[in-house]
């Protein structure tokens, strides 16, 4: 078939439905690769989801309503970064219908869609652009259709224009609304349909507004809490000291149960519940309970211990000594950091006898079906999951944990529960980035490069949300090179790729040590390893004496790489001459079929980092005063959508560097709340920020959702690093300082704020 003629279905239903069917005629990712090149570079973790979703793709139905409109039920989960909004622009492109008249909503669980229900790797659009347009343009050419046999004409003269069909010869028109019946088939039917040209494109590739932005801000976008279940009250977990402690004993349960508006106590895997009637009395009562506890896993543990571990556990660089070499040996370490989103854990469960519902923002509802189908013991077929909008993810909610925890809260008291984490319980209790060490070596013959070996060694990352099946089930379909690897050696081996020409590069992975609950926080593995390869680079062009950008502009293998690089130093001026204690820093990363170039500067002057803001117990440190970012990610859908995602990239991989990370001390990590663990806050970001959009002419989408995080941390340390004159051996910068006074753990959380307007800034 042609380039651009893919194989649909009409699907048997009283109105126009119809899928895609992407396992036969599409072109599949190489899965065989020389052993010189990195495997990202012909197969990378974007391929490994994008071919587990297609057995499934035909099961992505677009239907056309009765009156004119168009509805689609989304199997990925909206949690921020625009894809509603994109999606939409896919299908207004291709069905030639406004955005207006288009309903793109999340789909529940859908067991029967396997392994294409899972929201991560910045994978979203990358693997349903093509089924999402080949639905929409079925829909359309069956439209056509429909409309010829009603105007009896050709239907090659026939214009589709805003959702109505018109024959400019005959004057006849018709809307959809009227035709999609008539379009309509009884039974299910294969056709070819032929998807449009990129130089045609209308709606694609033009900046649009997010379609839930004015309910975002305004306060009318619904979120798990903000909705209204019948029985569901508020419910809160009073959780251990320690990190994944569990609990023994609840001493005083008749006292709670008469603290006003309780309604039940129960004790569950990862602590003692309270229903109430509100959350303020859910706090209450969990700081007015006497628990005794289990210690967690990590007890005794502190990030001193778990760094030494780390260390014993490092693998070997293995490049032996060349006579008359240059060896650059460079060695950092990173911190645990929380992956905690602006909504905290929140999830709605009604767990009966023989039925579950679950509400609750999930980027893999299958697999939490299946986990509650197992906990209960009622059958999967009974356990609905209802996707809501989440207010933020970063690899967060690809866990159901929240999910899970309130459908034992439910079973144990019997009733619908409304489940909160406390803001306190995220970074000591939810999801983390691991602590990790990454070593570099590079060796220099006559001026050349000739070895670049990294080693990283990280407490476990765990990937039981979804990817690991995804893994085992592709296993057959895997490159050469991953067969006998873990899973998490298998990810980090599909995303890690260093984009210079280097000689002989290895790049592995080691993991140790899996006391923690830990995940799949934004870009994974990527900011701390870029951080290390690009502060490495930076040593080798000073050793050489040759200018960093010169020098990557010099190694890079990529054309993409380069014309992202060259922009963001055209952009920022790059080499102009700042006073002391100021400095520039520049980073390219390669990952998600795309090109992300980063070019900061950075003021480490002392007025500026201790300067007085007037806020109790922050941290100001050093200022990136000027971010510019080159981002090649292929087909742009949405230009608003992009800049945003690499806004919000770079105030995560700054804080990454400067400014985020969490305290392990006695199994306890100390920080409890934003206003201690210190992620990018507004005085931080810089007062000039640009993102350049380079276009190679890609007519296929890469991914957007991380594409900044590790060039960004990258940037930022190349800059401090330039600036303060010393390389840092540990990230984030501010690390061995704690600046603020550490919250108790018994009770585990803070009281309700009653001066609330005393402390805002």
């Amino acid at each position: 078939m042609r380039r651009r003629t893919f194989l649909g279905f009409v699907l048997a239903g009283s109105t126009l439905t119809v899928a895609a069917d992407l396992s036969l005629g599409a072109p599949k990712a190489m899965a065989a690769v020389p052993s010189a090149p990195q495997i990202p570079e012909f197969y990378d973790l974007g391929d490994l989801q994008t071919d587990a979703a297609l057995p499934t793709a035909q099961l992505i139905t677009v239907v056309i309503n009765k009156d004119g409109t168009a509805s689609f039920e989304f199997p990925r989960t909206e949690v921020g970064q625009g894809i509603l909004t994109s999606t939409t622009m896919i299908l207004a492109e291709e069905l030639d219908l406004p955005m207006s008249k288009i309903k793109v909503t999340m789909a529940p669980a859908r067991p029967e869609l396997v392994l294409n229900q899972l929201t991560g790797g910045s994978n979203t659009t990358v693997s349903t652009y093509t089924p999402v347009r080949v639905a929409a343009a079925l829909a359309r050419q069956r439209l056509l259709a429909a409309a010829a046999s009603l105007f009896d004409a050709n239907a090659d003269r026939l214009i589709s224009k805003g959702g109505v069909i018109t024959d400019p010869v005959g004057g006849q028109t018709a809307t959809y609304g009227q035709l999609a019946e008539l379009a309509a088939s009884n039974v299910v039917e294969q056709l070819e349909v032929v998807l449009r040209g990129r130089n045609t494109f209308k709606v694609i590739g033009k900046p649009t507004n997010r379609l839930d932005a004015r309910a975002a801000v305004t306060g009318q976008k619904k979120f798990t809490t903000d909705l209204d279940v019948p029985g569901a009250l508020p419910t809160m977990v009073c959780r251990a000291p320690q990190h994944k402690g569990t609990p023994k004993r609840l001493r005083n349960k008749a006292q709670i149960l008469k603290m006003p508006g309780v309604t039940h106590v129960e004790m569950v895997d990862t602590g003692v519940a309270v229903r109430a009637k509100t959350f303020g009395q859910c706090i209450d009562a969990v700081r007015a309970m006497k628990v005794d506890w289990n210690p967690g896993p990590a007890d005794g543990e502190s990030d001193a211990t778990v760094l030494a571990e780390l260390r014993r556990a490092e693998l070997p660089l293995v490049v032996p000594e060349i006579p008359g070499a240059t060896v650059i040996d460079t060695d950092f370490a990173f911190a645990f950091r929380s992956t905690a989103a602006l909504e905290t854990y929140s999830a709605i469960a009604d767990v009966r006898s023989d039925r579950a519902e679950i509400w609750a923002g999930l980027k893999v509802p299958i697999l939490c079906a299946e986990n509650i189908s197992l906990m209960t013991g009622i059958p999967v077929n009974n356990v609905k999951v209802n996707v809501i909008d989440g207010g933020g993810s970063f690899g967060h909610k690809l866990f159901s944990d929240h999910a899970l925890e309130a459908a034992q809260i439910s079973m144990k008291m019997g009733v619908p529960v409304k489940l909160m984490w406390h803001r306190a319980d995220e970074p000591r209790h939810g999801r983390l980035h691991p602590m990790a060490t990454s070593r570099c070596r590079a060796v220099i013959v006559n001026d050349q490069v000739v070895s670049f070996e990294q080693r990283h060694t990280s407490v476990v990352t765990d990937f039981s949300h979804g990817l690991g099946e995804i893994l085992t089930s592709m296993t057959d379909e895997l490159p050469t090179g991953l067969g006998g690897l873990g899973f998490s050696e298998s990810i980090f081996t599909l995303t890690q790729e260093l984009p210079y020409n280097f000689g002989a590069v290895t790049q592995l992975l080691n993991e140790v040590n899996a006391n923690y609950a830990t995940g799949s926080m934004r870009n994974i593995y990527s900011p701390d390893v870029a951080t290390a390869n690009e502060l490495t680079i930076d040593l080798i062009a000073k050793k050489l004496g040759v200018d960093p950008y010169q020098f990557r502009l010099n190694h890079l293998k990529d054309d993409r790489a380069k014309a992202v690089l060259k922009a963001v130093a055209k952009a920022g001026n790059w080499g102009r001459k700042m006073p002391k204690g100021m400095a520039q820093g520049i980073a390219v990363h390669k990952e998600y079929k795309g090109a992300t170039a980063c070019l900061v500067e950075i003021d480490c002057r002392p007025q500026t980092v201790n300067r007085d803001l007037g806020v109790k117990e922050t941290y100001t440190g050093p200022r990136v005063t000027k971010a510019i970012i080159a981002v090649d990610p292929g087909l742009v859908i949405n230009p608003t959508g992009l800049r945003a995602q690499m806004e919000g990239g770079f105030m995560d991989g700054m804080a990454m560097t400067l400014t985020a990370s969490c305290h392990l001390k006695d199994g306890k990590f100390l920080e409890a709340s934003w206003d201690n663990y210190f992620y990018t806050r507004q005085w931080n970001v810089p007062p000039k920020m640009d993102v350049i959009i380079v276009d190679s002419g890609i007519d296929q989408p890469g991914g957007a959702g991380e594409a900044a995080v590790a060039v960004s941390a990258a940037a930022v340390a190349c800059a401090f690093t330039r600036a303060k004159g010393k390389v840092p051996a540990f990230f984030p910068t501010n690390h061995g300082e704690i600046g603020f006074r550490v919250k108790s753990f018994e009770p585990p959380i803070p009281a309700s704020p009653t001066n609330g307007l005393k402390t805002t800034y």
